[in-house]
């Protein structure tokens, strides 16, 4: 168990208001906390260029460094407990509405009579190039859905934003339709999928 002087490190996405009540808990027993949510999936974990976002005491963020640097290719220290959260669901709510983007844009090329494969070479040619579409657009246009990051724990990052937004007062209207996409992706039985499994979704 938790005693004093023993150090917590957290790499769990939760909401902030789990994370603050985790981090309270350790504290409460004299322990030291770091929260450190990991962006990236898979490939990025096995070839340690995950990204790691962590807050709440900087010297344990300090004594973890070592570790981090075996995971990830950058460590961000965002301040104080619950930060690591807030952005850890913003990069997934870009991510996740980026997904549908390409979902949706690839579903029309096709039923427009152009080439899957002719969309992503003009998309990796311009400014809308990006790592995660010449990752994933392949795959999409093959049917492979091998979960990397699995749609249902894409749609949970989406509604843990939608419930942040809510409580601030900012809405998010993209997200909104998002998760509604990835409900019905789930409803046919797609969650165990990787995210972009939604592509089917978006072919009906």
């Amino acid at each position: 168990g938790m005693s004093p002087g023993k150090k917590y490190v957290d790499m769990s996405t939760v909401d902030e208001a789990c994370i603050i009540e985790i981090a309270a808990a350790i504290k409460s027993k004299g322990g030291v906390f770091l929260e450190a949510p990991m962006c990236g999936s898979k490939a990025p974990a096995i070839n340690g260029q995950l990204i790691i976002l962590t807050a709440g005491d900087a010297s344990l963020k300090h004594d973890a460094q070592p570790c981090f640097d075996v995971m990830g290719k950058r460590t961000f220290f965002l301040g104080e407990v619950g930060a690591g959260a807030r952005m850890k669901l913003v990069v997934n709510t870009v991510m996740a509405i980026n997904i549908q983007a390409l979902s949706e844009a690839l579903a029309l090329g096709q039923r427009a009579g152009l080439n899957g494969s002719d969309v992503m070479a003009v998309l990796e040619e311009g400014s809308l190039k990006s790592p995660m579409y010449s990752l994933k657009g392949p795959k999409m246009l093959e049917g492979d859905y091998a979960p990397n990051f699995p749609l249902k724990y894409q749609q949970k990052d989406v509604r843990l934003a939608m419930a942040l937004g809510q409580r601030l007062g900012q809405p998010l209207p993209a997200a909104a339709v998002v998760n509604d996409v990835f409900m019905a992706a789930i409803a046919a039985g797609q969650g165990d999928f990787d995210m972009s499994a939604i592509f089917e979704i978006s072919k009906l």
